[in-house]
């Protein structure tokens, strides 16, 4: 029987991060890059609550902590939201690359 142990939910973690990585890297819409985002930040939660299932006397300590990310997680996409919607409304593009434009 397969038993599945941290390096299993590190390796899904590292998965997570690289590949919101990369999307941080490689799009140019501001969507996107907030998806990348959201991806580094699951990573992390991953991580907490594994290091928090596999340690000794675990006090839910990383479960807490996990809980306070996706409390981040959902108030910076809202405000992100808030704002690429003002960038589509000026602009009527969500590029990055054109918001630099808005500099004053």
């Amino acid at each position: 029987m397969l038993s599945i142990g941290l390096t299993h939910y590190l390796v899904v973690a590292a998965v997570l991060l690289c590949t919101g990585l990369f999307t941080i890297m490689t799009k140019r819409n501001a969507i996107g890059i907030l998806i990348g985002v959201e991806l580094l930040l699951n990573a992390a939660n991953v991580n907490l609550v594994a290091f928090d299932r596999f340690r000794e006397g675990g006090l839910f300590d990383g479960q807490i902590m996990a809980l306070f990310i996706i409390v981040l997680a959902a108030a910076e996409a809202a405000i992100a939201v808030g704002i690429c919607i003002n960038v589509y409304k000026n602009l009527a593009t969500v590029d990055v690359d054109s918001a630099r434009q808005l500099q004053g």
